[in-house]
């Protein structure tokens, strides 16, 4: 009878924390002030039954301050472990390890976690010391002149359609880099990569086969989330996926989910911090018997707390030292600013210890600067070098869009890159994310077909979801045949595309809005992991028209470095030149509207961020009516019709070498619709 394998052991180190895997001996490290005693289990699969070893750690040489560490000799990479601690009120709970740089979820029972010590979560032993292909890690990309693509790892190549080998993994994504080059953005924006709960939702929701799909349920911080793995080796796929992206000359950004955890609350499971820093880790009542929820999740994360500000510091510093993405985006970023008792601090050690971090010196770093529970701080969070997604700039346009009067000051503030809420802080146009859609919301499609929600597959009788859109459907509901309404939709689309692509500070588009990918008005598709939310890459005649249409687009973008200034506007005139760096106008030159409550044309002269480059003229029209709209004289250039967005393809966005010269002292502007025109010699 074969006798099962033992390891010898020794005392081990308290640092670092996590599996620390060398071919000598692998050192296991754990952080708990509240553990009477600890074990460390090992097993040889992810679902055995019984541990292959147990090993009791002693209280008295195994525990150095309140970590518990123990070394184990030759165990082979890819062993899986988990650690058994005891509570102060005596009970033994069997977690899986904070620190786990890899995790399998094969045997995860969620309802198991709540009602038992065990949750079947194992971390899995990596060996760190492996690296991708001897090359110099690009510094990572800064976001001037950024264009962010936001993606879901999952859904990009979910779909039979994707044509991809490894669908649903990072490897898919890989296979789609082709199609991020010929877009033309230089950034993608995971969403959340970090292994999540896919069971977190409420049984409403899993009733009817939803799952918790976008993956804002975080319980591995440092290991990638397993189900998205093509093999039994999650960190070095990841790392294949970063290096790729980096040889493509793109930038990684995480989206990261630190206000919460997938614990939940007093009724949640028990993973693992709930057992060895439940005092700490979370905002808690006076009376310790019940969570405070300012994430709309269960539990809020104390990310205050000197012990948690260094566990999530570290965590970044891992993803970007060793996994090598470029940055991050943050989401309900302004938990990050709550103190212990949820009062919001003035000087937070969160933001600041990730901001002043030497590891995340040259990462951008990006909030989602508002939580659940009402704290709004666009434009407010503490910081200097944080970029912020602008929600005013989203909800601006999509009224200015659908036709609400009186907001051409407001828009003009918006396409000069907020100066309002950011330069008062010495930020700088790229501190403006901005963005028209998310994954949070309409996508663009339906953003311009839906006045109302359509939840009722979430499981939540519609519930879920915000009620303000700030939409509008072009006169009919959803899905219709009307010609005109489906051509003034398109015609919204691109609206919306080319304020995005016109205005100062960043741009951040949804992945699936450049064909005008559809989730049939479902604006919380948080649990669909289904074709409500799966890129469809059979694309139509219209959707071919719209990628085409933001493809010239981004690189119209890219062409002018006037529209990514890394100052803001000033109105002043240039010495060389003699023209200003902008210049407003409304119905006539330099009359812009701005008392005007009636108010819904725009017009601004942009002069070229150099003598060669092209000024542009900027005329935007959201009224019922057309209007011939005067041109501005510049010495020595004419004007050549570069974007119309009431034209149909391919003339609504035409290639340089193709622009007709305005012969005319005016352009006429149709009815809801931007025209661009470029000044520049006559050849």
């Amino acid at each position: 009878m074969r006798t099962t394998p033992r390891f010898i052991t020794h005392i081990g180190s308290r640092s670092p924390s996590g599996a620390s895997w060398h071919p000598e001996a692998t050192n296991f490290s754990i952080f708990s002030r509240e553990a009477q005693a600890v074990e460390l289990l090992l097993y040889e699969t992810a679902t055995c039954d019984k541990p292959m070893q147990v090993i009791p750690l002693d209280l008295e040489i195994q525990r150095t301050f309140f970590s518990w560490h123990v070394a184990v000799e030759n165990l082979p990479v890819g062993t899986f472990y988990t650690w058994r601690v005891q509570k102060p009120d005596g009970s033994w709970w069997e977690i899986l390890d904070p620190w786990a740089r890899a995790v399998s979820d094969k045997k995860w029972n969620r309802s198991q976690a709540i009602q038992k010590a065990c949750n079947g979560l194992r971390g899995i032993v990596s060996d760190l010391t492996r690296r991708q292909r001897s090359h110099h890690r690009p510094k990572p990309k800064p976001l001037d002149n950024a264009v962010i693509y936001e993606v879901h790892v999952g859904g990009f190549t979910r779909h039979p359609s994707s044509g991809v080998r490894y669908p649903n993994t990072f490897k898919g994504l890989i296979e789609k880099i082709p199609y991020l080059k010929a877009l033309g953005i230089t950034h993608v924006e995971l969403l959340p990569v970090m292994a999540f709960d896919e069971q977190d939702v409420p049984d409403g929701v899993s009733a009817l086969g939803n799952e918790n799909y976008w993956g804002y349920s975080p319980y591995g911080f440092y290991a990638p989330h397993p189900g998205y793995c093509a093999t039994p080796e999650p960190v070095n796929e990841f790392k294949e996926l970063v290096q790729a992206l980096h040889d493509a000359d793109l930038g990684v950004l995480l989206d990261v989910v630190f206000n919460h955890t997938s614990e939940g609350n007093e009724g949640g499971p028990t993973i693992h911090f709930k057992a060895i820093l439940d005092d700490i880790f979370y905002h808690r009542s006076p009376d310790r018997q019940h969570y405070h929820d300012y994430t709309g999740c269960g539990n809020t994360i104390n990310c205050n707390h000197p012990l948690v500000t260094h566990f999530l510091v570290h965590c970044l510093e891992y993803w970007v030292n060793e996994m090598g993405v470029d940055g991050f985006r943050f989401d309900l970023a302004s938990v990050f600013t709550r103190g212990e008792d949820g009062a919001v601090l003035a000087n937070p050690s969160l933001p600041w210890s990730i901001e002043l971090s030497r590891s995340l010196i040259n990462a951008p770093i990006i909030a989602e600067a508002w939580d659940a529970a009402g704290l709004y701080q666009v434009g407010s969070f503490p910081g200097t070098r944080w970029a912020e997604w602008n929600g005013r700039y989203r909800d601006v346009m999509r009224r200015f869009v659908r036709g609400d009067h009186g907001l051409v000051a407001e828009v003009a503030t918006c396409l000069t890159g907020s100066s309002d809420l950011f330069a008062d802080d010495h930020r700088l146009p790229s501190s403006s994310v901005n963005f028209i859609t998310c994954h949070d919301g309409f996508t663009l499609w339906d953003l311009v077909s839906h006045n109302s929600k359509h939840n009722m597959a979430n499981g939540e009788e519609n519930r879920d979801g915000t009620n303000d859109n700030l939409s509008w459907n072009c006169g009919i509901e959803g899905k219709t045949d009307n010609l005109h309404v489906l051509a003034l939709r398109r015609k919204q689309a691109r609206n919306f595309m080319a304020l995005l692509f016109l205005s100062q500070g960043v741009p951040m588009f949804l992945a699936g809005d450049e064909f005008l990918h559809s989730q049939d008005g479902n604006n919380n598709a948080w649990c669909q992991n289904n074709e409500i939310s799966w890129i469809n890459w059979q694309l139509n005649k219209d959707s071919e028209e719209m990628l085409r249409f933001t493809q010239e687009l981004i690189a119209f973008r890219h062409r002018h470095r006037c529209l990514a200034r890394p100052r803001y506007l000033t109105g002043r005139v240039d010495s060389v030149r003699g023209i200003p760096d902008i210049a407003w106008h409304g119905v006539k030159l330099h009359e812009p509207l701005w008392h005007d409550s009636n108010a819904q044309i725009l017009a601004f002269t942009l002069a070229g961020y150099t003598c060669t480059e092209e000024d542009l003229h900027v005329i935007i029209n959201m009224s019922e009516h057309p209007f011939d709209a005067p041109l501005p004289v510049i010495a020595e250039r004419r004007w050549y019709l570069a974007m119309d967005t009431a034209a149909q393809s391919p003339d609504n966005m035409i290639a340089r070498e193709k622009q007709p010269l305005i012969k005319s002292h005016t352009q006429l502007v149709q009815a809801r619709s931007i025209v661009v025109c470029e000044a520049r010699e006559s050849i």
